[in-house]
């Protein structure tokens, strides 16, 4: 499926950037040192790492992390790499308006599903970039008019509804190598429609089998949905897992 790139101005860019670079600098000086193994290598370890940490939802065992884990991961949430939230959970105006315009939508498909409302609005706030960053209609008598879909979702053979063309990252092989490549997706008339026909491709797949049912547990939504190849991603499962435990903090907490 498609993600939209999370960054809505060039300062948001620019902390992506300084994080990556301390992050990278933090490991490379762990690389330096080790008798075996490679910067990528030992850097990929990480990443691992961290993103085995968030699906098991964090918390206490935080202290598992290695000081390269604790690092990547205290980058990462500081510089809003994840969702365009600041470190204190807290969630931006344009946030909040995203939430706000699908609630009903995300209530209706997250009883469907067996889900937390919060955890469907994550998957189409991480799949649209907070709806900033929406899939356009490529040709027809409306080019450039928003598909209204949210969740990335491709328009395969027995699609019978509009479509468009865009340009997506796809992630191949056992590297995951990522590759740009123009894909067919869904167009529908409305948020509605687009919730409703997310809900059921859920449901009719059963590939999607393990994320159905469960509840306010975000990881175990998030790595079903990677188990069934909703995305090629590799760390798919975990920013989906990151951001949804966020927008659930958020709702606890009124911020």
């Amino acid at each position: 499926m498609r993600q939209a790139d999370f960054f809505t101005s060039s300062t948001m860019a620019t902390q992506a950037t300084t994080a990556t670079s301390a992050i990278q600098s933090n490991v490379r000086a762990t690389a330096a040192t080790a008798s075996t193994g490679s910067f990528n290598s030992v850097f990929q370890q990480v990443q691992g790492e961290v993103a085995r940490f968030i699906e098991q939802g964090g918390g206490s065992a935080a202290t598992t992390l290695s000081p390269q884990g604790r690092a990547y991961l205290d980058q990462t949430q500081s510089s809003n790499v994840l969702g365009n939230i600041n470190q204190g959970g807290e969630i931006g105006e344009v946030q909040q308006q995203f939430l706000a315009s699908i609630k009903p939508w995300a209530e209706e498909a997250g009883a469907r599903l067996g889900v937390a409302p919060e955890v469907v609005a994550a998957h189409a706030a991480l799949e649209s970039g907070w709806g900033q960053h929406p899939l356009r209609q490529s040709s027809g008598s409306n080019p450039g008019a928003d598909t209204n879909n949210l969740f990335g979702i491709k328009a395969g053979g027995k699609w019978q509804g509009d479509v468009t063309t865009a340009l997506t990252t796809e992630y191949e092989g056992n590297s995951g190598t990522a590759l740009k490549k123009t894909e067919h997706f869904r167009s529908y008339p409305d948020q509605a429609s687009a919730f409703r026909d997310y809900t059921q491709v859920l449901l009719d797949n059963p590939r999607y089998r393990t994320a159905l049912n469960t509840g306010s547990n975000a990881g175990a939504f998030a790595q079903g949905l990677a188990r069934g190849g909703y995305a090629t991603d590799p760390n798919y499962a975990a920013k989906l897992t990151q951001l949804a435990t966020r927008l659930q903090r958020s709702a606890l907490t009124g911020n």
